[in-house]
């Protein structure tokens, strides 16, 4: 068989087919004014991208949760945290036989590097660890006069989302282990620059105050006209326990010498009410062995009736004549009434009839 023979693309039929395309693709060039008009409507019909042009650098997350035995109001302000920090993340409760070094390791899994750890007990009290993971320091409060947002009903409010400024008091640069909790507040609380999750405004600050060594944390709403401040929600108060060195647990740093618990505080109430209790009980004893005790009789003394006037004496009357009887006005009443429903009954079975 005849080998077919292939067609050589450098062939003078394939360069005539090549220029004829190419002459039909040539067009005159377009006018400036059109290019011009192309583009503005390109412009008009472009979807504006994002305010912050910025690079996201602070990688700071923050784990919020909480062990088990937690009761309504912890829940409802850990969800009001989760909602004003767009830089946090949630993980289910932890149980209470777990040791807090397993913290870190939820964390190190959930790529979080700060930690809020809501430690409840006896279904009444409430301790808070706020902890740099894995490393340390880690400070444990407890948390007290907790009011969330659906509790105080304030008329301020925010952008969900946006970051907050953080105001301190004064007094957190006095002592050293304030200081240190100062910028432990800081890295928790500040939301990061262009965080995805943040809006790209500041309309609230978050207010901590230290007074009868304690922190008390407020947030409020700035209000543009006039700079205000309108409260927004939620408030607690935090007390101090210890600071550690290392991530929920380690060296003492620190340890609070005012700091009194919650059992010494129920045990105190209940000493003076059971005070009370005894002083009234000694009281009643008093009182019954003075009743008790024979009286002693004082002698007559002939100057009391110095001043004492005689009253006349009246003469006696003897009453002769009978008295006449009372007339009882009730009794003549019922007699009438059951005169007039009689004639009635009559009247009424006659006009029966």
């Amino acid at each position: 068989m005849a080998v077919a023979k292939r067609k050589r693309r450098g062939g003078p039929a394939f360069q005539a087919k090549k220029l004829k395309r190419n002459e039909k693709d040539a067009k005159t060039p377009a006018k400036p004014s059109d290019v011009a008009e192309e583009a503005a409507e390109a412009e008009r019909d472009r979807i504006p991208g994002p305010v912050c042009k910025g690079k996201w650098k602070n990688k700071e997350r923050i784990l919020i949760f909480s062990s088990r035995g937690i009761n309504f109001r912890t829940r409802h302000l850990m969800q009001d945290l989760r909602m004003l920090m767009p830089h946090s993340k949630a993980d289910t409760k932890m149980d209470r036989k777990d040791k807090l070094f397993v913290i870190n390791e939820v964390c190190e899994m959930k790529n979080c590097n700060k930690c809020i750890y809501f430690e409840a007990k006896k279904k009444q009290d409430l301790y808070m660890w706020l902890s740099n993971s894995p490393h340390g320091p880690s400070a444990k409060f407890l948390v007290q006069n907790i009011h969330t947002l659906a509790e105080l009903k304030m008329t301020g409010n925010c952008l969900k989302g946006s970051r907050p400024l953080l105001s301190f008091d004064p007094a957190f640069d006095e002592l050293p282990h304030f200081a240190l909790l100062k910028e432990l507040l800081i890295q928790i609380f500040s939301t990061p620059r262009y965080h995805p999750k943040s809006q790209p405004f500041v309309d609230h600050v978050f207010t901590f105050t230290i007074l009868d060594n304690r922190i008390w944390f407020r947030n409020f709403q700035i209000i543009e006209e006039d700079a205000a401040l309108v409260e927004i929600g939620p408030r607690f108060v935090l007390n101090l326990i210890k600071i550690f060195q290392g991530s929920f647990g380690g060296p003492t740093l620190y340890e609070n010498p005012h700091y009194q618990s919650p059992n010494m505080h129920r045990r105190v109430i209940r000493s003076i009410t059971a005070a009370k209790y005894r002083e009234k009980q000694q009281v009643k004893d008093v009182q019954k062995l003075r009743k008790k005790e024979p009286k002693t009789i004082l002698p007559h003394d002939p100057t009391a009736d110095v001043f004492v006037i005689p009253a006349e004496e009246k003469p006696i009357e003897i009453q002769w004549v009978k008295p006449e009887p009372k007339v009882d006005l009730k009794a003549r009443k019922k007699r009438i009434y059951k005169r007039q429903r009689k004639m009635k009954q009559k009247m009424n079975s006659g006009n029966a009839k």
